[in-house]
């Protein structure tokens, strides 16, 4: 059966943490409002997409090719999670890039964000790719399950612009511990 719990939240907890999608989309909806900065998170789905599209189809090659690359592939995921649980527990400031807001540079961020790529092949690894392996289907739906999980936080953070960085200063110790120790969570789940 999917680990879909442990799969949700670590898509959840990566997709919903500070990274140039989410910062870009919060400065975005800061200075410009929700709706001038839709053409920029627009850009961000597609090319989130195609991303995602691209690490599953090397991820599915890959494993294809060399079956033993899954635990090192564990063992190095379990490392980013709780390199990501360490320093989310230090904190850190939030900065702003103030640079182009349309379609197309939202498009383009994604090819040079090692956020998402990350995100990809850790949760074609870890989560997706050992009960759908071989499924070209199943594993584009995920693909894109996975850029729209990203999408849905690149627009709450343009929603929220100025506000949710106020919240999330405000609270940002209580936030930085539980998003910390689910990472911790998910990290140990992908040895049980």
């Amino acid at each position: 059966m999917f680990p879909w719990l442990p799969f949700l939240t670590y898509a959840v907890i990566t997709a919903a943490t500070p990274g140039p999608n989410n910062l870009m989309s919060m400065s975005n909806g800061g200075r410009l409002g929700f709706r001038r900065a839709l053409p920029f998170n627009f850009g961000i789905w597609a090319g989130f997409s195609a991303v995602m599209l691209l690490c599953t189809a090397f991820c599915s090659l890959l494993s294809a090719l060399i079956p033993r690359v899954r635990l090192p592939m564990l063992v190095l995921g379990a490392a980013y999670m709780l390199f990501l649980a360490w320093e989310t527990l230090r904190g850190g400031e939030l900065t702003e890039d103030h640079s182009h807001s349309g379609f197309w540079s939202g498009l383009l961020l994604q090819f040079i964000n090692p956020k998402i790529y990350i995100y990809g092949v850790m949760s074609m690894e870890a989560y997706i790719l050992p009960h759908f392996a071989g499924r070209p289907l199943p594993l584009a739906a995920f693909a894109l399950l996975l850029a729209g999980i990203g999408f849905l936080f690149t627009l709450l953070w343009s929603a929220f612009g100025s506000l949710f960085r106020v919240l999330f200063v405000r609270h940002a110790r209580a936030a930085n511990r539980i998003m910390a120790l689910l990472l911790v969570g998910c990290a140990v789940s992908l040895f049980l």
